[in-house]
């Protein structure tokens, strides 16, 4: 495994950031979103947020600045409630030809910290039902099973449950 350095995100690194997500938007069911994301028409995406609550943070492998973002993850407002204020949803996304190698949970304990450091209460973490690898991983950081929701999704013909997680930072 190369060293993984992490660092905000930035603009420009949403090509990179997007390629990733979008495998899995065409690809797979770590997403239930169906439309890729493109860079100019979704900056807004990332510049759009409050990223001292809601960080985006990256993985680079080969040098910070000229490396290669094999990854990122995101803390998104649970809610636009504002008594959901002190909960955030996180997302881990790893380029498809870097799984595998510790870089999920790398990122995943860098984004929890992030959390912490803003002063959330509770993350949460919803995973298709078919990726027992990422539940499990979430388990393992300290994220605890709160539910699932069934036949929630559909995606490539399938009818998918989504199991929620928790992890509580205030407690």
């Amino acid at each position: 495994m190369g060293e993984l350095m992490i660092r905000d995100a930035t603009i420009g690194d949403l090509p990179a950031i997007f390629e990733i997500y979008n495998e899995q938007v065409l690809h797979g069911t770590a997403t239930f979103d169906t439309v890729p994301k493109d860079p100019e028409r979704d900056a807004r995406w990332l510049t759009g947020r409050n990223l001292a609550a809601h960080p985006v943070i990256v993985g680079v492998v080969g040098g910070n600045s000229g490396g290669e973002i094999v990854g990122w993850a995101s803390l998104s407002a649970w809610s636009d409630r504002c008594a959901y204020a002190r909960a955030a949803e996180e997302s881990v996304y790893i380029h498809k030809d870097h799984r595998g190698r510790g870089y999920g949970r790398t990122l995943l304990r860098a984004i929890i910290e992030r959390g912490r450091a803003a002063g959330l209460g509770v993350l949460l973490a919803r995973i298709a039902g078919e990726n027992p690898g990422s539940v499990r991983l979430h388990e393992e950081l300290g994220f605890a099973r709160i539910g699932t929701m069934r036949r929630v999704g559909e995606k490539f013909g399938r009818i998918l449950d989504v199991e929620m997680m928790d992890l509580h930072l205030d407690a």
